[in-house]
């Protein structure tokens, strides 16, 4: 089917690979890198960091002598600080440099590779998806769970998983009730 002339004037206006507010190779590294498998994970990360961005923009139009500025900046950077996504609560310049990867990195696939309980980020995922993982008592399906500093301690393999059984036999740790049931 042939195009009309002045629809063949739009189309050749028109880039469909870059579109002006998509900065897709950025995001598409970025899910690839940390396993996001949900377009809707990574906007949420995106609409959160762009929150903190705004509000950091709005305590730096206060004086730097204001009560309530130093107050509200030390609540925020403690709770960044709390969330693991920046590393000390030394001043507001931290808090600008938050980025959708110090979300992603606070997810717990990716605890998991640094943790040294899973060798990629994609086997991780598996074993999170399986419920092989647990983050203190509760077992964790969802390979978006962001852990917390105070949460990261608490991370074990559940108590009928796989993996554990495995390092325990790989250990000579394996109980010989244990192997019974395998």
């Amino acid at each position: 089917m042939k195009l009309k002339h002045h629809q063949q004037k739009l189309l050749r206006k028109v880039d469909f690979l870059s579109w002006k507010g998509d900065n897709t190779l950025r995001e598409a590294a970025v899910m690839r890198r940390y396993h996001v498998t949900g377009r809707e994970d990574y906007v949420k990360y995106s609409r959160l960091v762009g929150q903190v961005t705004a509000f950091v923009a709005k305590l730096k139009q206060l004086k730097p002598d204001d009560e309530q500025r130093a107050d509200l900046s030390g609540q925020l950077l403690r709770k960044l600080y709390a969330m693991g996504l920046v590393d000390s609560e030394s001043s507001l310049a931290k808090a600008e440099k938050v980025t959708v990867s110090c979300f992603c990195r606070r997810r717990l696939p990716v605890v998991l590779v640094r943790l040294k309980m899973a060798p990629s980020v994609k086997e991780a995922s598996r074993f999170v998806e399986d419920g092989d993982v647990r983050v203190g008592p509760r077992v964790v399906r969802d390979p978006a769970f962001l852990v917390t500093r105070s949460m990261e301690d608490f991370v074990t393999w559940a108590g009928d998983a796989s993996q554990k059984r495995h390092i325990a036999r790989y250990s000579n740790k394996l109980d010989d009730f244990d192997l019974l049931q395998l």
